[in-house]
This record gives C-alpha cells, structure tokens and sequence, in this order.
C-alpha cells in the first residue's frame, strides 16, 4: 500500500485543464495483526515454491523451542504443515533455499536449561513435512545466529557463535565456510579481518558477499556497525567502520531493488528494539528509509523478499508478535 502525497508533484499542460500527476511515497501495509502461528522470536525463514516458509524460534528460555513449520502463499493466511520437525535446535538457526530446497542446519536447544546444546547439524526439505539430514556434525563447530547466504552456487556460513546464554568471547568466530552439497564443507578462511560475532548479518548483492553488524549477547556485550565485503569469501575490504545506523544485534537483512537493507534489531546499555530501516547500494553509504505507517520496533523478526515486496513476520516487539507486514518500492525506485 502506498500513500498518496496532498501536493502537486507534476501537473502537464495545466494551462490546457490537463489531469494532474500526483506522486506516491512508500509505505509499510500491516498485512495481518495475528499470524495462525504463536508469536515467537529466532525463528528461521525462507521463501520457497512462491511461498513464505517459518520454522521453530523461540518463546521463553526455560523451554525447550518449537518445532513447527509453517507457510503462506499471500503473508496473510498461513497454514501449519509439520508439529514436530526432525531439527530440534531451532532457536537462531540458519536457514536458506538452495538447489531447489529449503536449508535448515545449526542453532540452539533448550534455552538456559540443562542439556542445552549447539548444533551443526545440516538437515534439508522440498515440503516442509520430510526432512533429509545431510550431515550429523559437519567440518564447522557447533554454532548459532552466524551468517548464511547463497553465493557462486554453494552455500556459505560466515562467523556466529559456539555458545549462546553461556559463552564468551572465546566462542565467537569469524571463520568463513562453504559447500556445494550441505554435506562436505570447505574452509574459506579461519580468520576473516571482520572481528569474531554473532547476530549480525550477511547478504549477497553486486557479486560481493557482505558481512555488517552483530558483536555479541552475553556475558559481555558488545555491538558494532561495520561492514565488509568480498568476492571470494577469502580476501575482505571493510566498506566502513561505522554505518549509519547504530550497533546492533538481532536485526534483519534482505538484499531488494538492488540495495542491501537493516531492519530493526537490538541494542544494550541502554536496552531497545529498533525499527528502523535503512538500505545501502554499496555498504559505504546508507540512509534511512522513513515512511507514514511503520511496524513497532522489535528483534529477531523474519525478514523476505516475496511477490517483489520485503516482508517482516514475528519477532520480539514487547511482547512477542505473530504479525506480518510488507513494504513495496517502485520499480524505477532510484533509491534517492
């Protein structure tokens, strides 16, 4: 849904009584307020088949995590096709859709009960009911909430962390892998220049991979709001050391109208959500996107790029949400 700017933008031949051109801005359409599934935060999320797909997440840190999975082909009426998953660390997983299937491997189980636990496991599905384990324990340590992203045909995971309630610096990475299969796994780089994180982002625009944002949760925080980039996943040049926006953890990423895009996320000391958007053509410079309507502000929030739109769905706003909201640009959007 668009507004329509009160003002003349463009009005020919006037002078003839000609029909003026009146111009529309963006703006964020709250698709649904309630979503079928429980609100929830952490979840995993791809598109898939001309679908939005979710799977597990997170309600509170003294249970065990959902294993549901969910899809809709319209954001608006979502239907439960799996209870019951193989995966059961599905709490900051990561997931993506490639060679025609939907991706699900790492993230955390059983919050800051005993028994909980990190995965590397590598599970893979074409209908969201029958899952494939590619791998038990791949060449990567356990990890959760790292980078993953679709570059060069194979699959690439970049950083995260080992441990999540109970961790330290030390179990931060930023070692750089990618696989072709799910199964076998190459190491890129043990040590990317970007500093060991978890909880940022990684997204893939002009034949580049970038990494920006995240830090770490626990017991120390930290947030940063660099960003890198690179063609091989080997060799990194850092496109700032400061973006507009501020440090933060727990946001989104989508790559959309040929831009990268920040949506929302989390800061400490103080602690706040954020929501708001920001997008980038090159990762160096970055402005924000202000419109009429927005969603509240929240972290750990799915985020798509579905029906040439970006979607968010869920995440923690104070209290969780299930709802769903999408945003449409122009085609010729120049991005000015």
């Amino acid at each position: 849904m668009t507004r329509i700017v009160l003002g003349l933008v463009a009005c020919l031949g006037w002078l003839l009584g000609s029909t003026c051109v009146l111009a529309a801005e963006p703006d964020w359409l709250k698709v649904v307020d309630k979503a079928g599934w429980q609100p929830r935060d952490s979840q995993g999320e791809v598109v898939f088949n001309d679908r939005l797909w979710l799977f597990g997440g997170w309600f509170n840190s003294y249970a065990a995590p959902p294993r549901d999975v969910w899809n809709s082909a319209d954001g608006k009426t979502w239907q439960r096709v799996s209870d019951d998953a193989p995966w059961k660390h599905s709490d900051l997983p990561m997931t993506v859709t490639f060679n025609n299937r939907m991706w699900f491997m790492g993230g955390w189980y059983n919050g800051r009960l005993p028994g909980h636990s990190a995965s590397n496991e590598v599970w893979s599905s074409t209908d969201g009911v029958q899952w494939e384990q590619a791998t038990e324990h791949t060449a990567w340590t356990p990890r959760i909430a790292a980078g993953l992203v679709v570059f060069k045909n194979k699959m690439w995971l970049l950083g995260g962390t080992e441990n999540y309630y109970f961790g330290d610096d030390r179990s931060l990475k930023n070692d750089v892998w990618s696989s072709a299969d799910g199964k076998t796994w190459t190491l890129a780089t043990a040590n990317a220049p970007w500093s060991p994180r978890a909880y940022h982002q990684a997204a893939v625009l002009n034949d580049r991979i970038y990494v920006f944002g995240g830090g770490n949760y626990v017991p120390k925080y930290h947030g940063v709001n660099d960003v890198w980039s690179s063609a091989d996943g080997v060799n990194w040049t850092r496109e700032t050391e400061h973006a507009g926006w501020s440090p933060r953890l727990w946001f989104s990423a989508v790559t959309y109208r040929d831009h990268l895009w920040v949506l929302g996320g989390w800061s400490n000391n103080p602690s706040r959500n954020w929501g708001d958007v920001w997008y980038s053509r090159d990762g160096r410079e970055w402005q924000q996107l202000k419109t009429e309507h927005g969603w509240k502000e929240r972290h750990e929030h799915s985020a798509y790029v579905f029906q040439d739109k970006i979607w968010i769905a869920g995440g923690h706003a104070q209290p969780l949400s299930s709802e769903v909201w999408s945003l449409e640009l122009p085609k010729d959007w120049p991005g000015k």
